[in-house]
């Protein structure tokens, strides 16, 4: 696929302008490459109790994570947030999370008070400011707790926690899941650079070299952290500057046009799980329509969204286990479920056909992406890349075609391997939390030295 090529020199372009200072022109920016302000992955020597806060939805999670060196522990537990604390203040809200978390450190401590370092994920579009403040941009899935958009959520949770006598916690960094997906996996395996999530949405993170960064320059020179930072880099939104437009088909701008974000993250739509399904949709409504499926009868097709992205993968599994053999049993019941009437072996077979194409072309993409971040960091070492999300845990033939085209596209000097990164929204806080306790502690004591 030659599109892929092009495109794999396009996300190096982007990659190498979004790093230029705000005060140098640089056409073709498409990628946001955030700071983290998480300076280091673990060593080893991470030893101790930390809390981790998940906040990302309705329901959300504290957990309890006992470290020793590349061993851990972990016990947590979820907690609800009832509506009329997701549409009350923004007080009423945190308050409760530090109820909750008095509630969660009672079971495991009981009246034993202990300070503990906690990581916070909090997934919602945060502008991050520090490896301790971040600032809600605005909220999203049925949140519209007031005072809270503009203001720093680490702020709000400390101050809530601060009003109690049964919890004594020191919030230390505040990530998103992508990030967390890196430091999960690097717990295990210390080479890992670099975190993917291909689920219902798509982003990455990398360590990069600070010297990498100028238009970060003047806020880590000589402030005695190691030179390198894990960048957020939001590639669900490249392409917005309309520099995809050669790869965008009239299905992509369909899905995009119907959305709730029209002309926005539009790498994200061609690659997750959100929109995966749709896009076969589309196609399969548009082949009905010129009578090639279901011998023109697309009536039932024609829902939006009624074909989702499990329907993806469940067709493409009984295509990779002999579904033909069988005259496609499974096809059938998904189709017949969507109301659809005359199925043939050939209708299922187009359908598997599509679904085939949309996602190598979702796997494709993702690969060209990793592949110029490998090439830039060129580490003399193998790179592990820790992934996470649906598509990439259950989308049966996804893994090994992002593989494949990974070591099409990597320079021959890059070694690489990708591992399943568990929780990063969980044990990536954590781990995040007690790589920044672990480096205040040498800096302290590097400090005591010098006096």
């Amino acid at each position: 696929m030659s599109f892929i090529l092009y495109l794999f020199c396009l996300f190096d372009f982007s990659l190498e302008n979004s790093f230029k200072p705000a005060s140098i022109p640089a056409p073709g920016i498409g990628l946001k490459m955030l700071p983290s302000y998480v300076r280091a992955i673990p060593n080893g020597t991470e030893y101790g109790d930390f809390l981790a806060l998940d906040l990302g939805g309705t329901n959300f999670r504290v957990l309890l994570i006992r470290l020793r060196g590349t061993e851990a522990e972990l016990c947590g537990k979820i907690f609800e947030i009832p509506s009329a604390i997701q549409r009350g203040t923004g007080e009423a809200l945190f308050d409760h999370i530090a109820h909750c978390i008095a509630l969660f450190t009672e079971e495991q401590f009981g009246d034993k008070k202990k300070k503990l370092p906690l990581g916070f994920t909090f997934s919602f579009a945060t502008q991050i400011e520090g490896l301790t403040k971040g600032k809600l941009i605005h909220w999203s899935k049925g949140f519209c707790a007031s005072g809270v958009e503009g203001k720093d959520v680490v702020r709000l949770l400390r101050k809530a926690c601060k009003k109690r006598s049964d919890v004594d916690i020191d919030v230390v960094a505040i990530l998103n899941d992508t990030v967390g997906t890196l430091m999960a996996c690097a717990f295990k395996e210390r080479n890992c650079q670099m975190g993917v999530i291909v689920g219902t949405g798509t982003n990455a993170c990398y360590m990069e070299k600070l010297r990498n960064v100028p238009k970060l320059k003047g806020e880590w020179e000589n402030d005695g952290l190691p030179d390198e930072m894990i960048i957020n880099m939001e590639w669900g939104a490249f392409g917005d500057d309309g520099c995809l437009s050669f790869v965008y088909t009239d299905y992509d701008r369909e899905v995009d046009g119907k959305s709730i974000n029209p002309k926005m993250h539009l790498f994200e739509k061609m690659i997750s799980g959100m929109y995966m399904g749709e896009l076969v949709r589309i196609v399969l409504e548009l082949l009905a329509k010129q009578g090639v499926l279901f011998k023109g009868d697309y009536f039932a097709i024609s829902k939006r969204e009624c074909f989702t992205t499990k329907f993806v993968s469940d067709v493409e599994t009984e295509m990779e286990e002999g579904g033909r053999l069988r005259s496609f049993p499974k096809t059938r019941e998904i189709l017949r479920q969507i109301g659809v009437r005359n199925i043939s072996d050939d209708d299922c077979q187009h359908v598997a056909y599509v679904c085939a194409v949309v996602s190598r072309r979702a796997a494709y993409l993702t690969a060209a992406a990793i592949s110029q971040v490998l090439n830039r960091m060129r580490r003399p070492y193998k790179v592990t890349v820790g992934v996470d999300g649906s598509v990439y845990r259950f989308h049966p033939s996804f893994k090994r075609l992002l593989d494949e085209k990974i070591g099409n596209l990597v320079d021959r000097e890059v070694q690489y391997k990708l591992m399943l990164s568990k929780d990063g929204s969980g044990i990536g806080a954590a781990v995040v939390a007690a790589v920044a306790t672990r480096i205040k502690k040498e800096l302290t004591s590097r400090s005591e030295k010098t006096r």
